[in-house]
């Protein structure tokens, strides 16, 4: 009984140590820098071509895109279908969540502007932490860390402080961006909670792809925006970006870094994405370049070392 009782200890002390995240050290911050670079330039590759290819089929065709060079991935990395159906319901659950963010992004960016869709959709690691904080054991905030995620929140609202009066449109689009940080959010949640923690990051990446596109392109049919598409070089070039880049690269190395560091950590790097949105469009669009964002970019940095140190 008692050598049981050992075997059993031992079981369940190796399954947390595997389960176990690490705190995040100079290589995540550095790939988190380059996935939030990425992810700054997504708003301006959406919006420079909505003319062209409006934003829903944009979301729809490079989710289906990806999904695919994803589902090829994972089939080379030897994940089978019997793996997929291990984690149905969870998966359903995150492709949902998914659909439902880029669907906010898609339709709030029809109202209000791309900064402010990027204020409104990383407001998600303030949801995902404490989200993270009462269901996610290990994934606890310390009062330091707290203070950190308060002050990298304020400094994005300072880096992208809008002037003048809003608009109702322009409040309708902020509700969308609100609503798509919070599916992000509650996405971030789900994995950590449930059975895809420790599941392969390209099968994590197909159920959400898959979903997205199996939602998302009978709407574009159904409203006349698939039709009505119109693929000039410069929207093929950025379909092409969103989809290779964005939805596959980038993601798939979010989901790696999900598997291996603590997700509240990982979170508040995210503030820096609207950041470098602003930095494309002052570079591509010729947007000024506002005190705001040299005083916010500042805070930001302060409350990443806070959390993070």
């Amino acid at each position: 009984m008692n050598n049981q009782r050992i075997v059993s200890n031992a079981d369940t002390a190796s399954i947390l140590g595997r389960s176990q995240r690490k705190s995040v050290d100079t290589t995540a911050a550095s790939l988190m820098l380059l996935f939030c670079l990425v992810l700054g330039f997504q708003q301006v590759a959406i919006k420079g071509v909505a003319e062209d290819i409006s934003p829903v089929v944009q979301i729809a065709l490079r989710s289906a895109i990806a999904g695919c060079l994803v589902g090829v991935l994972a089939y080379w990395r030897g994940i089978r279908w019997a793996d997929m159906s291990r984690h149905r319901g969870a998966g359903l659950l995150v492709g949902l969540g998914f659909a439902a963010e880029f669907a906010f992004v898609a339709w709030g960016l029809t109202y209000t502007l791309a900064s402010h869709m990027s204020v409104f959709l990383y407001t998600a690691p303030i949801f995902a932490a404490l989200g993270l904080h009462l269901w996610v054991p290990g994934e606890q905030l310390s009062l330091r860390q707290w203070w950190g995620v308060g002050l990298a929140f304020m400094g994005m609202v300072i880096a992208m402080a809008p002037s003048g009066a809003y608009s109702i449109d322009i409040l309708i689009g902020d509700a969308l961006g609100l609503l798509a940080g919070l599916s992000w959010a509650a996405t971030t949640v789900v994995i950590r909670k449930t059975s895809l923690s420790e599941a392969p990051a390209e099968l994590t990446l197909s159920y959400q792809l898959s979903v997205t596109a199996l939602v998302l392109l009978p709407v574009a049919a159904l409203s006349g925006q698939l039709m009505s598409a119109q693929l000039t070089s410069m929207a093929v070039a950025s379909l092409g970006f969103q989809a290779l880049i964005i939805s596959f690269a980038a993601l798939m190395l979010w989901f790696t870094l999900l598997r291996r560091y603590r997700a509240s950590q990982l979170g508040v790097f995210s503030f820096l994405g609207p950041l470098f949105g602003i930095l494309f469009g002052t570079l591509l669009l010729n947007e000024p370049l506002s005190i705001n964002f040299l005083m916010g970019g500042g805070v930001i940095l302060v409350g990443i070392v806070l959390v993070t140190r």
